[in-house]
């Protein structure tokens, strides 16, 4: 028997003032006190009483042994709809679609979307330990216990299979510094040119310096409300056209090549009634360039395997011919933990609300988010895409 899947639109839903809590490398400070600045921000930004904030979605890692209904005290709400969403880079467009529904079933009629992490010399080192049980029985005994070697396995079978090199992996990290020099949230304030990325010290053969991340403390927020409820306060805002997710897809692959984003495209553009060609800018997951190669793949820009040919045809600054990680990326702007999955999120909320400042995108109306998280030895576990349009105008 064959079923037709029928899926509730997002239609009426808006997503609007996008917060960061500026990055810092370290911090005394924990994630509640991140957590907090970022819900006083949305309180500020949208003109809303806290008590107004009937809906909340976190993530974080360094929260714990807290969760969402512990912050709830912590920070003096009493919301009537929550959830807590650890899937680290992914949980942007996971908190952003459960949040859509709550306000679509009336659960909730302001929802605060929220991730923040904070940095210490030890903290990262910690949450790697507690991080996955398959990834530390994987990799421990071999003496490699975090992400770059993990990476590091991942980019080399991707080169092998599809031919890519390293200079491929280096034009995105390079656009993306360029972006992030427009950026005032950036970490990273200094020009990269791609011969400073080829001669960057050696982290984990073919891993070189920028093609990592660099953690640090901070925060990012943002609200989801109806349209009406957006307009009645003023907000700018943008649109939900179509949204996806998945989990542990091509399970039977042998290392990661493809991700999740692959199996539900087709939903995704339907959903929104566009092709990959009408989106105006990408906010990719950079944790690594690798990843933001096979979201190029994944997400139908270009076919498997035709990522490399596809960076070296274009340019990826906010003026180029193929806008992705305007603000900089985690690669430029830094990684605050569980908040690199809100990174692309409020980024593009900028695009779509003219915030972003000297790195707008011209003209943009249509952009797309997707998120990527929990990594264990050799795949991605979580992935999910959204596509935002600009919302009309105030009038």
């Amino acid at each position: 028997m064959t079923t037709t899947r029928r899926r509730q639109s997002y239609e009426g839903v808006a997503v609007a003032v996008p917060v960061t809590v500026p990055y810092e490398r370290y911090s005394t400070r924990t994630a509640h006190w991140f957590l907090g600045r970022a819900v006083d921000a949305l309180v500020q930004g949208s003109g809303l009483d806290k008590a107004q904030i009937d809906g909340l979605c976190v993530s974080s890692f360094s929260l714990a042994p807290d969760t969402a209904v512990g912050l709830t005290q912590h920070l003096g709400l009493s919301p009537r709809w929550l959830d807590h969403v650890p899937t680290g880079g992914a949980s942007g467009v996971m908190c952003l679609r459960r949040a859509a529904r709550a306000v679509q079933s009336g659960d909730a009629d302001v929802v605060a979307c929220v991730a923040a992490d904070t940095n210490h010399v030890d903290s990262f080192r910690q949450t790697l330990g507690s991080f996955s049980n398959f990834s530390r029985d994987a990799t421990y005994p071999y003496g490699a216990g975090g992400p770059n070697s993990v990476f590091a396995f991942i980019t080399a079978n991707y080169m092998r299979t599809f031919g890519a090199r390293r200079e491929d992996f280096g034009r995105i990290a390079v656009d993306q510094r360029s972006n992030a020099l427009k950026n005032p949230h950036a970490m990273f304030s200094k020009p990269l040119t791609l011969d400073a990325y080829m001669a960057a010290r050696p982290i984990s053969d073919p891993i070189h310096l920028f093609d990592c991340v660099m953690p640090c403390a901070g925060g990012e927020a943002f609200l989801v409300m109806s349209e009406e409820r957006a307009r009645d306060l003023g907000l700018r805002h943008a649109l939900i056209h179509g949204a996806i997710e998945r989990h542990n897809a091509y399970a039977d692959d042998p290392i990661m090549v493809r991700g999740g984003w692959r199996v539900d495209r087709a939903d995704l553009y339907a959903q929104a009634s566009v092709q990959p060609a009408d989106i105006d800018f990408v906010q990719t997951y950079d944790d690594y360039p690798v990843i933001v190669m096979m979201q190029f793949e994944d997400l139908g820009f270009c076919e498997k395997g035709e990522g490399p040919a596809f960076v070296r045809a274009h340019t990826m600054t906010h003026d180029g011919s193929f806008p992705n990680n305007t603000s900089g990326g985690q690669l430029s702007a830094g990684q605050a933990g569980a908040a690199g999955g809100f990174l692309g999120m409020t980024e593009a909320l900028r695009q779509l609300t003219d915030d972003a400042g000297a790195r707008a995108v011209p003209g943009a109306q249509l952009g797309l988010v997707a998120g990527f998280g929990m990594v264990t030895y050799d795949r991605c576990l979580c992935t999910g895409a959204v596509i935002l349009g600009r919302g009309e105008a105030l009038s």
